[in-house]
């Protein structure tokens, strides 16, 4: 699995304060407050409903320590572990108040986020075997791609791009827009900062033959049938620069997957990780 750091607190702090601004309102809690005496205290226990991998464990714990920083929250199974239905995977205590005012928002990142790790896993194992890996997309839910792709990574997966400045990107609309094929890759080879990685997207052998004389790091096939993908990776092994990144995109889907990965390819994105991901079912009861 790759390598998987906490977030800074920097990048996670102002997502889980938005989402606890919004869920306060301008009231707080209503029900806690009128039904649980201030002095109330107890303990809560999480614990995972399904089988899966527990992700947005950070996001959680930050939650009820933004709310009441004298809640005691201990963490049982941290992001990237596998879990059974039934597993305790955290436990909060403290002001009852607290308890439950904080109880929302912090299921809701560890649901989300878990549930992208679970899937990320699924993809994961049915390639088990091949050289391929898998890897999210740009397609995360505003706000929270910090959060959602780590959470890829505690499924076992791989992040691709990060943001728009991570790498050079071309893809069809760019060259369509830039005077086509020729002008686009002269323009970017040519200006291009030396620690930026170039990565050019086509859907026919024709477009991959244009592109490989520019040398870029990373090819990506979109939307090729399997004996397409076959052809295009022959033909980009036996060029000169045979170090190309091979990615495929586009018809992948766990039925799918395996196939793909077995024409040899180095990366799989799937999308899917993440706009597509189910919520991961997690309860919070009493102690």
């Amino acid at each position: 699995m790759p390598i998987l750091p906490p977030l800074p607190r920097i990048v996670i702090e102002p997502v889980v304060r938005r989402a606890l601004e919004e869920d306060f309102g301008v009231s707080g809690d209503l029900s806690a407050n009128l039904l649980v005496p201030e002095s109330a205290t107890g303990s809560l226990v999480m614990r995972a409903r399904e089988d899966g991998v527990i992700a947005g464990m950070q996001a959680a714990e930050l939650t009820y320590a933004l709310v009441d920083p004298t809640v005691s929250f201990t963490v049982d199974i941290g992001d990237g572990g596998t879990v059974k239905a039934g597993t305790i995977i955290a436990r909060a205590a403290g002001p009852s108040r607290s308890l439950l005012s904080a109880e929302r928002v912090a299921l809701n990142f560890l649901g989300r986020m878990s549930g992208v790790a679970t899937l990320t896993s699924h993809y994961v194992k049915a390639i088990d075997g091949t050289e391929a890996r898998i890897a999210a997309t740009r397609k995360t839910t505003p706000g929270l791609r910090a959060l959602e792709k780590r959470a890829v990574l505690a499924g076992g997966g791989f992040t691709h791009r990060e943001s728009l400045a991570a790498a050079i990107m071309i893809k069809d609309n760019h060259i369509a827009l830039a005077g086509g094929v020729d002008a686009a890759l002269t323009t970017v080879m040519a200006q291009r900062d030396h620690m930026s990685m170039v990565s050019v997207e086509v859907d026919t052998i024709d477009q991959l033959k244009r592109v490989l004389p520019y040398r870029p790091d990373v090819v990506l096939l979109d939307n090729m049938d399997l004996d397409t993908l076959r052809e295009a990776h022959a033909i980009i092994r036996g060029f000169e620069k045979d170090d190309v990144t091979i990615e495929a995109s586009g018809g992948v889907n766990l039925d799918t997957v395996r196939a793909i990965a077995e024409t040899g390819v180095d990366v799989i994105s799937v999308g899917a990780l993440t706009h597509s991901a189910p919520n991961f079912d997690i309860g919070m009861d009493a102690a």
